[in-house]
């Protein structure tokens, strides 16, 4: 099934599904008021989601209307928690190898991950406000899943039956900002504002056979300023599926209902499937020419992050924003 999240003027809106096609969606008030208020009952409310879903998908709704991504929150508008994990290492490969640093063996076989803000995502068509153009502005195409209830100590095998539902993400990054941030061994956080998400979360069995080993073997279509620059595909080359990136985050803590784990920059290493980041174009620039010449992007840019099934069709909906001039300045 697919949900989504309506803009009502409360902090967390109201829970809505939405029809296969994404051309109609229900208010699902008479089962969950939210989305997390359901992840909180996964296994009662779900099967209430799933009839009134196939309901809809059958026309047989008598309150449904068109569905517009332009009144949508993030799914989850705020989340306990959003862990985002480094998957495909060729990403962290070109990144390092671009600044001639050597890459650590152990990036293969363990998962990089932080913890970003959880307080506060960006609807998937609104406006990305950032105070300067001076902070390196950068667009990161993920793909991401959110659990139920994961306890402590859970096995990557153990993981896989926690992954309720899946979205798009556009990790937005300062680039600029993020070498002293780094340099003080602490990791990310101004560096990391708030990030985006797809208009609709799905379940897994609305990906179909694209849907295997923990993974999305589809791909990530990522346009900028009206322009494709990059359609990897999310299966490929990701070295750290989602239930062993969900096992990497449960080997100390529990990881609570509506935990949000993202993939990290979906990249691929046959670089003629373009970018799902500047950045990577950039270090694919240093490493052939020494110079890295794209710029990041501008107030008045445009990025849409989108993914299509096998006959063309959008499955999450589009993330389709503009980035503009707001909030303070350095």
């Amino acid at each position: 099934m697919k949900l989504a999240t309506l803009k009502d003027g409360s902090r967390d809106g109201q829970l809505i599904v939405v029809s296969r096609d994404l051309k109609t969606a229900h208010v699902a008030d008479g089962i969950a008021p939210t989305l997390q208020r359901a992840l909180d009952d996964w296994p009662f409310m779900a099967p209430q989601l799933e009839a009134l879903y196939e309901q809809l998908n059958a026309g047989k709704t008598t309150r449904s209307f068109d569905f517009d991504p332009a009144r949508c929150m993030a799914p989850l508008p705020r989340a306990f928690q959003w862990a985002d994990g480094s998957s495909y290492v060729n990403h962290v490969e070109l990144v390092r190898k671009a600044r001639n640093a050597e890459m650590p063996a152990s990036f293969w076989h363990e998962p990089l991950m932080y913890q970003g803000g959880s307080d506060d995502f960006i609807g998937p068509t609104d406006d990305i406000r950032l105070g300067s153009e001076e902070w390196g502005i950068d667009f990161e195409g993920e793909v991401a899943v959110i659990t139920d209830d994961v306890p402590m100590g859970a096995t990557a095998g153990q993981a896989a039956s926690h992954i309720k539902l899946l979205m798009l993400v556009n990790d937005v990054s300062l680039r600029n900002l993020i070498p002293t941030e780094l340099a003080k061994g602490f990791g990310f956080f101004q560096s990391k504002p708030a990030s985006s998400f797809s208009p609709v979360a799905v379940t897994p069995d609305e990906l179909g056979s694209a849907w295997q080993d923990g993974k999305v073997h589809l791909p990530l279509r990522v346009t900028w300023n009206g322009v494709i620059v990059g359609q990897p595909n999310a299966g490929i080359d990701m070295v750290f599926s989602f239930p062993q990136l969900i096992a990497h985050l449960a080997r100390t803590r529990n990881a609570r209902a509506g935990s949000i784990v993202g993939s990290g920059t979906v990249s691929n290493k046959d670089s003629s499937k373009g970018y799902t980041c500047i950045a990577e174009k950039r270090c694919l620039e240093m490493i052939a020419d020494g110079e890295a010449k794209t710029p990041f992007m501008k107030f008045g840019d445009t990025v849409r992050i989108e993914m299509l099934d096998a006959q063309g069709k959008s499955i999450f909906g589009a993330i389709n924003q503009k980035v503009v001039q707001g909030g303070g300045k350095e």
